[in-house]
This record gives structure tokens, sequence and C-alpha cells, in this order.
């Protein structure tokens, strides 16, 4: 197949992905292209109750990119069982998909997936462990405390056989290190990069988010994740997928030769719908560096 690529125990038709968050669970893809004209995509994070997410403004734009503070809105794990999956059967044919998963507490991640991993019509889980972690002081990204990644881990890894993939924070100073971890514990890839933490001013010192802080997205987070992405890539021997600043098929490429398996576009996708289709066409059939790495 042109352009494929083989990961994670199956062929992905091209090696960029649609980033959680910019996707929905499929919806907006089969509004706007043909789902196979992109490789896979990663749902929008389900937490175990629905989550109406934080007050508007939640999406404020600058010149390098975007700042967003969605709150991880999200119909909830069961509303995702009994209603997002039989949909995305039905409409997203044999697209691989990522089930992202997010939580307060170590044990929201075991009950999403133990809730949904008796289901078909995914490939694996995205544990998003950039997200505020409620269990610990400070409420910390669970990838920034060593125990409490061992502790989701050690919960989720035995409830299911599918890949698992860790979403690291770019703000980790030794990912490298973290990576490895997550790996030693049961990962079987990795996802680098989400969001930096940042804030806008709208004027007098107020904040244009209604939730003050956000998520720094873009192309100038490009050069974070590439970054990242090597450091990764030279910690581990599983899959990496690179994430951030993707809007043309040269920043897909760059990823694949600093380590990456898989890419996915995210912003890009808000700027215009088809970015990841582009970025696949652009991107071409390949060589593709390490992309026949395996999970383990």
């Amino acid at each position: 197949m042109r352009g494929s690529v083989e990961s994670f125990g199956t062929r992905f038709s091209s090696p960029v992905l649609l980033a959680s968050g910019t996707c929905g669970f499929g919806e907006p893809v089969v509004d706007v292209m043909a789902p196979e004209a992109v490789g896979g995509l990663v749902t929008k994070s389900v937490t175990v109750r629905p989550r109406r997410g934080n007050p508007a403004p939640r999406v404020a734009e600058y010149p390098g990119g975007m700042l967003n503070s969605v709150g991880l809105a999200n119909p909830g794990v069961e509303a995702v069982r009994e209603e997002k999956l039989p949909w995305m059967r039905r409409n997203l044919g044999t697209l691989p998909v990522f089930v992202s998963v997010a939580g307060a507490r170590s044990e929201e991640y075991a009950r999403v997936v133990g809730e949904l991993d008796g289901e078909e019509g995914f490939l694996g889980f995205e544990l998003n462990l950039s997200c505020p972690n409620d269990s610990h002081l400070g409420g910390r990204p669970f990838c920034l405390d060593s125990e409490a990644l061992r502790e989701v881990l050690g919960l989720v890894r035995p409830l299911t056989e599918r890949p698992l993939v860790v979403k690291l924070a770019p703000n980790d100073p030794d990912i490298g290190g973290t990576a490895a971890l997550a790996v030693a514990c049961g990962a079987d890839g990795i996802t680098a990069i989400n969001t930096l933490p940042g804030f806008l001013s709208g004027g007098r010192g107020e904040a244009r988010l209604g939730a003050g802080r956000g998520g720094v997205s873009g192309p100038a987070v490009l050069p974070v994740g590439l970054a990242a992405v090597r450091e990764v890539a030279a910690a581990v021997d599983v899959p990496v997928i690179g994430v951030g600043g993707i809007l043309k098929g040269g920043d897909a490429r760059a990823y694949l030769d600093a380590g990456a398996s898989l890419v996915q576009v995210g912003t890009g996708s808000f700027a215009d719908p088809r970015c990841a289709a582009r970025v696949a066409r652009e991107l071409g059939s390949g060589p593709f560096p390490r992309a026949a790495r395996a999970a383990r």
C-alpha cells in the first residue's frame, strides 16, 4: 500500500494521524474528507463522568499559534461506549483509532480502560498523562510525578492487551527518562508532545481565556516537539508518535527524521480541517525512518 507503515501490530495507510481534541470521535472527519485520507485518529479524551469543560472563551489565537483551555469536555465513558464507539464502527471502517483516556485520579484511568476494552472498533488507548493530577498536591500532571505514572500504568496494564501509548508533557526536564519509565511499566509507545503551559492577556492584565492559563500549540512548538522526539526516540525502543506544530509535509518529515514512527496533526486542523490529509499527500510514499518498529 502506497505510503503505508506498520506499527503497533497494524498497518496505517499513512503515518499521519489526527491528534486528540481536534477531531472529536471522528464526526468532523467524515464531513470534510474520506477517513482513509489520513492514517488514523486519536479521539477526544474520555473521562469517567461527562465533563462540560472550562468557561468560555476557550481558544485564543496569537501570531505563533493558539492557546486553548477546553477542559477535557467529553460525554463520559458510558456515552462513549453506548453511542460513540458504535458510530465509529459504522462510519470509520477500518481506520486505526486510539481512544484517549484522561482522569483526575489513577483509578479513573483504570475504570475508563476497563469499561471500553471489551468493545470493538478501535486499536488501542492513548493515556493522556499530561493533564492535571488532582490526587497529588498542586495538581501536577501524572507524567511529571514518577510514582503517579507508575500507579496509573500498574492499574491499567493488566486490564488490556491493546497497545497503550503514553502522552508526555513538553515541560519535562527529563522526558527521555520519563519515557523509559513508562515503557518499563508497560507502555507500548510514547506520544510527544502535549501543549506547553501559557497565558495571554486581553488588556489590563486580564486573561483572554475563561480559565486563565491554557495550552500553547501550533507552529511555535514545532522545535520543542522535535527536540522531545529526538530525546525520547534515543531512550526507548518502542514506537514514538510526534506531535506539535505540523502544518505541512516537511514538518511531518522532520518528525520522522527525528525518530518518530507516526505523527499527529493537531492545531493545523482548526485552521484547515483538511490539513492532515494535505500533510499526508505532501509527505508522499516514504521512505519513513524507523516506521517499521513494532510495539513490544
